[in-house]
């Protein structure tokens, strides 16, 4: 397993602080400082590939996409939005980038309802009621239903899946966070281990796989071993998420990793028993003492203890 993580596309403290752990690969969001650039094009993207390779760091993740919520909703400038993303793919191939992160979650990403929860020794983390949604009113986007989204994801890895066969670029779809339908009027069609498999069944491929969120799937109910094992024996785990959370699809919170539901010695075995040798990150960590929450799931701190959670979870896997 690459032990991984987040960075910003401009180094920060954390780019020290990560190396000092042994962290030597990087997942990268677009870098939208650029100004006379797209971010998705290619100098951009080298540019940045460049920055963290002269702080050792590999960059082997994009978990970031180009406009694409006309995609998803089907509506006007869908084309344009794909004829961005092929483009976008081909520049990633063409910058030896193997592997894109991308959601099929329309009109919000990731979707909680607080961001202030407390958890172990007053640290705060996201958590999500869906009784607080039952009387929100729809978005703009009016009822989106599943069906559509499922005709819409096909025309979409159609047109995609090619794309990446041509440049290398191995697709990892994420599930819907959170796994609960409907949120607002849009439904939400990936929840579940079922779920990826019919997505990526639309248009197989050897690029088309998934991102194992472990905290989308233990929040859906599923085995975390059993969905590892599931889709490794595929070849189509991509890219780990790992994290934890406590709760129900309707009701749940976040946790540190070793403070929730999985048993995640267990987990990171599974991994090295089907040979995974992608990349993994901790996600959505606690923001601890002194810290602003300003960045909820991604202050220094709890980022710091994941990585080191994770590296003692790797020695005791690899040792047996």
């Amino acid at each position: 397993m690459k032990l991984a993580e987040f960075f910003s596309s401009q180094p920060t403290q954390l780019w020290e602080l990560a190396k000092q752990m042994n962290v030597n690969y990087a997942v990268g969001g677009l870098p939208w400082e650029e100004k006379t650039e797209k971010p998705w094009d290619l100098m951009p993207l080298i540019r940045m590939k460049q920055r963290y390779a002269d702080h050792s760091l590999s960059l082997e993740v994009i978990e970031s996409m180009p406009p694409s919520n006309h995609i998803k909703l089907g509506t006007a400038g869908r084309d344009e939005e794909i004829e961005q993303f092929q483009s976008f793919i081909r520049n990633m191939g063409a910058a030896g980038i193997p592997v894109l992160c991308y959601n099929f979650m329309a009109q919000f990403n990731w979707f909680r309802t607080s961001t202030t929860t407390k958890t172990r020794g007053g640290a705060l983390v996201s958590s999500y009621d869906h009784s607080l949604m039952k009387d929100a009113p729809l978005t703009e986007a009016g009822i989106v239903s599943e069906e559509l989204l499922w005709e819409n994801l096909r025309y979409f890895m159609e047109r995609i899946v090619p794309v990446a066969e041509e440049a290398k670029v191995r697709l990892a779809l994420h599930p819907d966070d959170p796994p609960v339908t409907p949120i607002r009027g849009v439904s939400r069609i990936l929840r579940s281990a079922d779920a990826l498999q019919r997505a990526i069944d639309l248009v197989p491929s050897p690029y088309n796989g998934i991102t194992m969120c472990q905290g989308t799937m233990a929040t859906a109910g599923e085995d975390i071993p059993s969905v590892i094992r599931r889709f490794a024996k595929q070849d189509k785990l991509f890219f780990v998420h790992f994290r934890d959370v406590r709760g129900t699809q309707e009701k749940f919170e976040e946790t540190f990793h070793d403070d929730g539901k999985t048993n995640m010695l267990e987990a990171m075995k599974t991994y090295y028993e089907v040979g995974f040798s992608g990349p993994a990150r901790p996600d959505h960590v606690p923001t601890m003492a002194g810290e602003t929450n300003d960045n909820p799931g991604y202050e220094l701190l709890g980022r710091l203890y994941g990585i080191g959670y994770i590296n003692g979870l790797m020695e005791a896997a690899s040792a047996g």
